[in-house]
């Protein structure tokens, strides 16, 4: 692709660009091209521990500041939350997983047009682990990518990977959460992958946004865990977090291309 690109990327919630696209977002930013961050959910399920109900959204522009992104979404829906009760929609608001997929198809859709986008990033079929909200980011993206005629690149993990870092993070129950007896239907195999990006140059960015989610580095398991990447030299970063995987829908796995913006030949 030549020239300068518009990317939009599209997440279930904040913190979500950092885990799965912070460096490619940071490296696509210093390369001169327009970066989008759009969110489906404000990311806050009503935390009293919260001062405002805007708090993880104003967290997010932070975080996509030190990206570099050009400009933040957030599509109007609420947090569905992760566990068997799908709680009441909160006022005002519907939860994501009770969202109309086409309608919040058209108004991602009508912003890919507004901004000319030449790639969507969104998620892979799992939705990662399974979260009602990344599910529904897959259906929505791929929705939208067909409404609008773009390119669409889906953010993923190597099953393998997780495999290996969710072994320890298990035991010393830092992670309990998700079940990964499941891990089987999560994510996508590393034989799928088409995208591997290398973003260890970034890795100094890429913590520093994380560690924007300043709500996330709180209490419980799931805080310590972002505390100890936050807290990582950045070189120990990068090796753990230097990479993002992406797979490309009708594209033929095995290249490992390093370019997003590189069609398939």
């Amino acid at each position: 692709m030549a020239g300068m690109a518009t990317i939009v990327a599209f997440h279930a919630h904040p913190d979500d660009e950092v885990l799965l696209t912070g460096g490619t977002l940071a490296k696509l930013a210093a390369a001169g091209h327009r970066v989008i961050i759009v969110v489906a959910c404000s990311g806050w399920m009503g935390r009293p521990d919260l001062d405002r109900p805007m708090a993880r959204l104003n967290e997010l522009r932070a975080s996509a500041a030190i990206l570099g992104a050009a400009r933040v979404v957030h599509l109007g829906y609420a947090d569905s939350g992760h566990g068997p009760v799908l709680f009441a929609d909160p006022p005002g608001q519907v939860r994501f997983a009770r969202a109309d997929p086409e309608e919040a198809a058209a108004k991602l859709a009508a912003l890919i047009r507004e901004e000319r986008a030449d790639v969507l990033l969104s998620y892979d079929p799992n939705g990662g682990y399974r979260h009602r909200d990344h599910v529904k980011v897959h259906q929505v993206g791929a929705r939208a990518a067909e409404l609008a005629e773009v390119r669409v690149l889906e953010a993923t993990v190597p099953r393998e990977f997780v495999a290996l870092v969710a072994a320890p993070l298990t035991v010393l129950r830092l992670v309990v959460r998700y079940d990964f007896r499941h891990l089987g239907e999560m994510f996508s195999p590393r034989s799928a992958i088409t995208h591997r990006v290398d973003v260890r140059r970034f890795a100094a960015q890429k913590r520093a946004a994380l560690a924007a989610h300043r709500s996330q580095l709180g209490r419980g398991r799931a805080g310590r865990v972002f505390r100890l990447l936050v807290a990582l030299p950045v070189p120990v970063y990068g090796l753990i977090c230097g990479r993002e995987w992406f797979v490309e829908p009708g594209v033929a796995p095995g290249g490992r291309r390093g370019d997003i913006l590189a069609k398939a030949a």
